[in-house]
């Protein structure tokens, strides 16, 4: 068991704040246990969204992770430089994205991109594009399992599947299946739920079979589901969150045993009142999408009350005769780690107890290159 100041930054005074840092070790642990909770490492595909590093990414690809999957242009770019060899881009491309990803795909031969699409006008598109400039693109259908976002529903995406079988320049792989609306903190329903989302998916593989197709490669689920959906054979599971994790996720998903890997450090600046500290940690230093009492929990401060949250500072009630003072740093650990990385730069890596370096978050970017 880790000791309870595991947190703790020798020479933290070094470092300005706010700040993301992330704790090396533990990275590296979280990696390690993934590969456990599955019976093939094959069956992997994270999510780089949490990260958006090529450290983080060498990282796994150095643990035998050989697939991945991403959002943007940015975090596919970021995967090439990496040299990971299987990158799934986890978007309907339209306008001037799908002449990006062709870009990419000729900028980086040793990687193996595909993307997503749920219509034949799309589909059409991707065709033609890929015809004009004497390339395939791997696709993959993309499925609505009750997310209601993107997609279309598997009952009618045989149809889909058979068109963009035999449309030319589109090397048809698989189906994609994302189940975001499940995140029941109770395990039992969260199976339940899961179980009846991916039925019309295996109804619609067969259906594919039937039809003289091969078996589809199915990318199904995230973070909440990863340990229903490794049980399913066949299945390519996308966590992502895992890597660095976060309070939400450490509440809501008890039996996942992943390490708390990256926190932002913070500083009281200000005692504005008796009762009130003022911190740095605004809108601009951490993710601000959950109501204030879920934004971020403070390690060595579990007791502050937030009242107020702005662009740059974050109010909290701390008590009557309370003890903390101007320069007292704070160890807070996200409830939404994704956004809040996303705010930062670079990360900066604390190895037994010390600053050692930094991991620049590069596909916080819009573009990198491409």
């Amino acid at each position: 068991m880790a000791p309870a100041d595991w947190y703790i930054i020798d020479n933290v005074d070094e470092l300005d704040t706010p700040a993301l840092v992330v704790y090396a070790d533990r990275v590296q642990y979280n990696i390690d246990l993934v590969k456990t909770m599955i019976d093939d490492v094959l069956r992997l595909r994270p999510h780089v969204k949490t990260h958006k590093s090529i450290d983080v990414s060498r990282l796994m690809i150095d643990a035998g992770i050989a697939k991945f999957k991403c959002a943007t242009i940015a975090e596919a770019e970021m995967l090439g430089m990496a040299n990971a060899s299987d990158v799934l881009l986890a978007y309907q491309l339209t306008g001037p994205k799908l002449k990006r990803f062709i870009e990419l795909i000729k900028a980086y031969p040793q990687t193996s991109y595909s993307c997503l699409l749920d219509n034949q006008y799309t589909a059409g598109a991707i065709s033609k594009a890929a015809v004009d400039d004497h390339i395939t693109i791997a696709v993959y259908i993309d499925l609505n399992v009750g997310m209601n976002r993107s997609g279309i529903i598997p009952a009618d995406a045989l149809a889909l599947y058979e068109v963009c079988a035999n449309l030319p320049g589109i090397k048809l792989i698989g189906l994609h299946a994302y189940d975001g609306h499940i995140h029941d903190a109770d395990y039992t329903i969260r199976q339940q739920r899961s179980d009846e989302s991916m039925q019309p998916v295996l109804k619609l593989v067969d259906a594919i079979i039937a039809k003289g197709y091969h078996k589809p490669v199915v990318i199904a689920g995230g973070s909440p589901t990863f340990t229903i959906l490794a049980k399913r054979a066949g299945f390519e599971c996308s966590p992502g969150t895992f890597v660095y994790w976060d309070k939400g996720y450490q509440v809501a998903y008890p039996e996942q045993l992943f390490l708390p890997a990256a926190l932002l450090i913070a500083r009281v600046i200000s005692l504005p009142e008796e009762r009130k500290i003022c911190i740095d940690l605004g809108h601009k230093s951490v993710s601000a999408e959950n109501e204030l009492a879920k934004r971020v929990y403070f390690l060595n401060a579990p007791e502050l009350k937030f009242t107020g949250h702005s662009e740059e500072h974050l109010v909290a009630d701390a008590g009557i005769g309370h003890h903390y003072k101007v320069g007292d740093i704070l160890y807070g650990l996200p409830y939404h780690i994704c956004p809040s990385v996303a705010l930062y730069e670079r990360a900066i890596t604390i190895e037994n107890k010390l600053v050692t370096g930094e991991w620049k978050t590069i596909a916080r970017d819009r573009k990198i290159t491409i």
